[in-house]
């Protein structure tokens, strides 16, 4: 029996556990990458491991989350990453070059090779045929420092794509039609493999574009082949060296089949507030829109700026809307100047923004109250943009560009004749803004430099025999991690400070959560399905750490949330029957007697509900390694006892 792609990545790269599936299988990482909202968490974490050089192929610090200095703080971070990355080995790409996802598919992405990254959205290196996983800070850390990074041997699910695209539809359409298939939660404990004979009629960018929205589906990640497109790509951007083919055995054998034809499909929009309540453009009609915002790390190639220019050439913006624009990387925008294209963006009045994430990440360019706004990004989560009321629709560069014309939602079919868009056969390469390392033997040297924000990992204590605790927050389904730990211009900033961030855990929910937790002392945080959903900020569980949470109960959880938890020492506890969270309130005791000899057992645990005098059972899947992270309080304890 042949293998699929992925398992090929993975089986070569697996270093500990059988490779059967189910089980926990530990990976040797070649490159890692971080942004500066993880950023320095992860490094005051790698610190702590006491390793002097970093012993990855490549590892790479990105700034382009916090890049509005409106305060020392950001400016802080950014020195103090800039130093670590110095003295222990890390190249440092600098504010102003561009998002991590962008630069790294440009100038480090490899065929072959595995890379987990601090931002869930890595797994846009998909698109160069790499294993590419989102992660926590502290699993970066740890994978920085030589050890294993830890997943279930996940389901594969073959996505077929036949035909071709017709004009006007874009790529982003193929992963918003999936998303409309199989939900938010579709892809978790899953890889999604695309294969077919339109593999062939997208580029790079295009397949790096569905990659990067696979995270929206729950995916632990999205791969294709590399094939010469491939290779014309590292061409392009004269890397052709670390070109090989790759691609599945013809007689691999995958968990599920999912078939979809380029050529049937239209362009799509994803309304709010969630990336899966996808309609065509058809069925939402021509709705008066007050904003556009073309970029993030899904829709700022080289390729969709190309396309928006075309649009908007010799035009003017509706009077009405704001169309801000957001070049992925510095390579894109010199492109952009030298080929003419931000010239026509500019002239049709387009505010143009830096190269980072910007908007897409609440940096800046909120809605309007109860505004409509399009945006190319990943995600539409309520509140995310800035703005409470803020109706956010997730389109493709095309239909974006469309709009920002007409002053409503447009179908860009209506535009007539699409041009063949082709990518250069060179790219104008300057890496100018990436520096490098000091060198090993100068390392000692290099001094660490910290702002007053920076402050220290919170401390996590060992697995209790006991545990006695009210539960401090009830909430529903999809909670993501922009409901626990919100992200914008305004909290940012406190990513290096956990306890001035701490205090607006949970704020979207309910703005007296992290004074009621911080004053029990300990608590339990109860919650509904697919718990954690988004990101893969790790605040979002040590911002609870700090507030003493000791245990989430849900009825499932997201991947890497889930994993962030146990990595702070925070008990994940799934309902065996989902029913009885509705017989848990706000407010209730909550008492678990054996504890710790139950965790380490695997066996079932029983909760007494002390206030309602109830019982239920509850269950923790733990593999062997995960049951000693828990009981030594979390993933920064077990590396530094088992690191060496």
């Amino acid at each position: 029996m042949g293998l699929t792609l992925a398992e090929k990545i993975l089986k070569a790269h697996t270093v500990d556990g059988e490779f059967i599936k189910d089980n926990e299988i530990g990976i040797k990482i070649d490159q890692t990458l971080t942004q500066d909202a993880t950023g320095t968490m992860a490094y005051i974490e790698f610190e702590a491991m006491g390793i002097d050089q970093v012993r990855t192929e490549r590892s790479v610090a990105y700034i382009d989350h916090n890049t509005l200095q409106s305060g020392f703080e950001n400016a802080d971070d950014h020195r103090f990453i800039a130093s670590v990355a110095k003295k222990h080995g890390i190249y440092y790409s600098r504010p102003g070059n561009g998002i991590c996802h962008q630069v790294h598919l440009e100038r480090f992405s490899a065929p072959g090779k595995t890379l987990i990254g601090s931002d869930s959205h890595t797994p846009t290196c998909g698109g160069m045929g790499m294993i590419a996983i989102g992660a926590g800070g502290l699993d970066v850390a740890v994978a920085m420092g030589g050890g294993a990074y830890y997943i279930t041997y996940p389901k594969i699910v073959n996505v077929e794509l036949t035909g071709k695209l017709q004009p006007w539809v874009a790529a982003k359409d193929v992963i918003l039609e999936l998303l409309r298939r199989i939900s938010v939660k579709g892809g978790v404990g899953k890889i999604i493999e695309y294969t077919g004979e339109g593999v062939k009629t997208l580029s790079v960018p295009e397949r790096a574009t569905i990659t990067n929205m696979g995270a929206e589906l729950g995916a632990t990640t999205s791969i294709f082949p590399s094939d010469d497109v491939t290779l014309g790509f590292l061409k392009a951007q004269g890397r052709e060296d670390v070109w090989f083919p790759l691609s599945a055995d013809c007689d691999a054998v995958y968990d599920e089949h999912i078939v979809i034809d380029l050529s049937t499909l239209e362009p799509m929009a994803a309304c709010p507030h969630s990336p899966d309540n996808v309609k065509s453009i058809k069925e939402i009609g021509k709705m008066k829109i007050d904003q556009v915002c073309i970029g993030s790390c899904t829709n700022s190639s080289l390729l969709d700026m190309l396309k928006v220019a075309y649009i908007l050439d010799g035009k003017t913006v509706h009077p009405d809307v704001s169309l801000a624009v957001s070049p992925g990387s510095k390579q894109v925008l010199n492109m952009m100047a030298e080929n003419g294209a931000l010239s026509k963006i500019i002239g049709a009045g387009a505010r143009v923004l830096e190269s980072a994430c910007g908007p897409c990440i609440g940096m800046g360019q909120s809605p309007n109250s109860g505004g409509i706004s399009l945006r190319t990004f990943n995600r539409n989560f309520e509140g995310r943009s800035g703005t409470k009321d803020g109706q956010v629709y997730l389109v493709s560069p095309e239909v974006a560009a469309a709009s920002a014309i007409a002053g409503y939602l447009c179908d860009p079919r209506e535009l007539g004749n699409m041009p063949e868009f082709k990518l250069p056969e060179k790219f104008a390469v300057n890496d100018n803004m990436i520096t490098l390392p000091a060198a090993p033997e100068c390392a000692k040297e290099v001094e660490i430099l910290r702002g007053p924000n920076i402050k220290e990992y919170p401390i996590t204590t060992p697995l209790a025999d006991n545990l006695t605790a009210d539960c401090s927050l009830k909430v529903g389904d999809n909670i993501t991690t922009d409901h626990i730990m919100p992200a914008g211009a305004k909290i940012l900033p406190l990513r290096s400070n956990i306890p001035a961030i701490s205090k607006h855990c949970f704020a979207v929910c309910d703005e007296a959560f992290p004074d009621r937790a911080l004053s029990l002392g300990k608590s339990i945080i109860v919650g509904g399905v697919n718990y954690g959903q988004g990101s893969s900020r790790e605040h979002a569980a040590l911002a609870p750490l700090y507030l003493g949470v000791k245990a989430v109960i849900v009825k499932s959880f997201a991947r890497i949330h889930r994993q962030n938890l146990i990595n702070a020492g925070i008990l994940p506890l799934e309902f065996f029957d989902p029913a009885d969270y509705d017989a848990i309130d706000q407010g209730d005791t909550l008492f678990i007697d054996g504890l710790k000899d139950r965790v380490l057992a695997g066996e079932t645990i029983t909760v007494k509900n002390v206030s309602k005098n109830t019982e239920f059972k509850v269950k923790c899947e733990l593999s062997e390694r995960m049951k000693g992270v828990i009981a030594c309080g979390g993933l920064l304890e077990y590396t530094k006892e088992n690191l060496k």
